[in-house]
Order: structure tokens, then sequence, then C-alpha cells
């Protein structure tokens, strides 16, 4: 992997931030209920082992990761708290899960038999059990089938630690389908007895919008970065700081006479005499081909972005002659003005999330406080 060191364009992650961040989400939390960082797809584009490191000086009890080489990366990185692998990892890899002491998901009996015909290891493998209750995804939908995999799980080869589940719209205002979840999540938790160590259903949404829901244990993913997982739709009950800035330099000006045009396709012509600046950042870098029309910040200006965006470079309309050199703020604050990354992703019609794990890792990160 190459990192962009050598020129201007940085992310600025602020550690203060994602601090501030869990410490308003455990404020929320009764004293027992564990509080795990979501890190997975490189915490959100905000860096795997930082975050992580960052997190569990604020209090996080373990992690979240979304394939078992997440949380390896964890584990060679010295970290010795609870792991879990949201996503599904082929049997045949569990071993190595179990060796390094992280949980896995299971949804199916199916997966059980396949494991249960591997050599085994030596160590228990820590499992918790996904129920699906709407989000269509991975897990047990019905009672029979959870039944038998209760009765497998709790054999010898096997360390029951969790059960939970998704809910698929606890960012949005109309929780008729969310209540329609979480009925079927208390059927099918109703025969779990007894429960297991971490019994959770609360993601960011849902650790924001609907504490009245019960578990012991809350995966707090795009909150934990100071984003809305709502983008607009709802209005965050905690008050969250973004953790993340996208910031470069102006490398080039030159003077764009009226009629003359910018970037592939020649879709931006000039209507008068410009200033026109070159910023080393491109999709490559994560920032979206269709920003064109867009903003950026300059000397706390709005300045738009013209021409389609390049693979490493973009071009932006200066409002006067300025020197190379000039600070460019892609999103984060600037002075008395801000761009944010829902605004970015609401101008290419996606979500926030898809925007920061978009972020390359050729993009250099520095961490601040």
């Amino acid at each position: 992997m190459v990192v962009g060191t050598h020129r201007a364009t940085k992310l600025l992650i602020d550690r203060q931030a994602i601090r501030h961040n869990i410490k308003q989400q455990q404020k929320k939390l009764t004293p027992d209920t564990a509080l795990f960082a979501v890190v997975k797809a490189n915490a959100y584009g905000h860096g795997l082992v930082a975050v992580a490191q960052t997190a569990l000086e604020a209090g996080a009890k373990g992690f979240c990761v979304a394939i078992l080489d997440e949380g390896l990366a964890l584990r060679q990185a010295g970290l010795t708290q609870p792991i879990l692998v949201l996503g599904i990892t082929d049997p045949e890899q569990a071993h190595v899960a179990a060796e390094n002491d992280i949980s896995l998901t299971v949804g199916s009996l199916e997966w059980f038999t396949a494991y249960q015909k591997l050599p085994q290891s030596k160590q228990p493998l820590k499992v918790h059990l996904a129920l699906d209750t709407g989000m269509g995804r991975i897990g047990f939908r019905e009672t029979p089938e959870l039944k038998q995999a209760l009765a497998v799980v709790r054999t010898a080869a096997f360390d029951f630690e969790g059960v939970f589940t998704h809910f698929a719209t606890a960012d949005e205002q109309d929780d008729h389908y969310f209540m329609q979840q979480f009925h079927k999540w208390e059927m099918l938790t109703k025969i779990i007895d007894p429960l297991p160590r971490y019994v959770h259903v609360s993601n960011s949404a849902t650790g924001m919008w609907h504490t009245n829901i019960a578990g012991n244990m809350v995966r707090m993913g795009i909150s934990l970065y100071g984003q809305n997982p709502s983008g607009d739709v709802l209005q965050p009950s905690l008050a969250l700081q973004p953790a993340i800035s996208l910031v470069s330099k102006i490398d080039f000006v030159k003077p764009l006479h009226a009629g003359e045009c910018v970037s592939y396709g020649a879709t931006y012509r000039a209507e008068q005499d410009e200033w026109i600046g070159t910023i080393p950042l491109g999709y490559a870098d994560g920032y979206p081909r269709a920003m064109q029309g867009f903003h950026v910040l300059v000397n706390g200006q709005f300045c738009e972005v013209v021409g389609r965006v390049c693979m490493d470079q973009m071009m932006i309309r200066l409002p006067h002659e300025l020197p190379i050199g000039t600070d460019v703020t892609i999103f984060g604050r600037q002075g008395d003005q801000q761009i944010t990354v829902t605004q970015i992703a609401d101008y290419v019609g996606t979500i926030n999330y898809e925007i920061l794990t978009g972020l390359a890792p050729r993009l250099d990160r520095q961490y601040l406080n």
C-alpha cells in the first residue's frame, strides 16, 4: 500500500472527537452495558488500529469488525479485548479465530455442520448467534432451527458468548417496521435460557433513538466518528463531533478565458474570464467523480468544483488569483464555514457511510490530539 505522504492532500483525524462521541453514548447506557467500537472497513476510513486504540482509551470494552482479517490486525497490534466478526467466516478458517480469541458470527445450521466435520481447535470457538428479524441478510429466522442451533452451540466445542440482531430502519421516522423486527426478536430470544453474556441489538441508530430497547451491549458504528446515521432525516440525540477532515492545497493556478473548457468531456465552459486552481485529489482517493458543481472551502469562501473530477486531480473556480500552496478544505470546517460528509453524500445520491468507507488507503492519515 502506497501512502501519499509527499503531497499536500491529508485526512486529519481528531482523536479527541472520537473520545467525546464515545462519552456521549456512554451517558445513555446503564452501568452494565458494554460499548463495542465498530472499526470495520478501516474504521469507516479513519484508520483501524489508531481508532481502536483511541476508543479503548475512552472506555470501549471490545470491537466489532466485518471480516476475520480485521480482527487479526487488531490482535497483531497488541489489542487483547473481545473482538466480534459481524460477517460470516468460512468454517475452514474458524480455527484461526479460535486460536486468536476472536468471536465469530454464526447464522445457520449448515455452518455448524460444516465446522464439526473439520479438525477441532484446542480452544472452544466463541460464537454469537445472529438472528434475522427482518434485515434479510444473515441469521436464524425461525424457532425450530434456532432450538437446534442452541443444542449445538452449548456443546464443548463452542463458547456461546452472544446473540444479536440488526435493525433495518432504526434511523427512520416511521418505526412500524422497527417494531415488527423488535417483536420478532422477542419471540426468538424467549427460547434462549439462559441468555449468553452479550445480548445486543443496538447499532448507532438504535443506541441513539431507541434506548428503551433491552440489551447489554451497544455496537457503536458511524456515531463513533461523529456522523449522523440517518443523514439529515432525524436529528441526533447525541452531541456528536465529526472526527475527520479532508484538506489539501492548490498546486496549480491559471487564468481561463471566456469560452475555454476544463476537464474530461469539456463539460465546463467558462462564461467569462476567471481563475482556476488545481488540487491534487481525485476519485482514486474516494472523492466522487460526479462532484462537478459542488464546492470546497478556500480562505473561508465556497469555491465551485468545475469540470469532472479526474482520477488524481480536480479543478475549482477561484474568486481571484491565489498563490500556489493556498489551503483547501474538501470537507470539514474552515473558519466559520463547514462542509459535511453528509452534504457530499447527498450531492451524489448516496449516504455518508459510503463516502467515508471509500476514502482510499493512499490518503495520508494524520492524527490530532
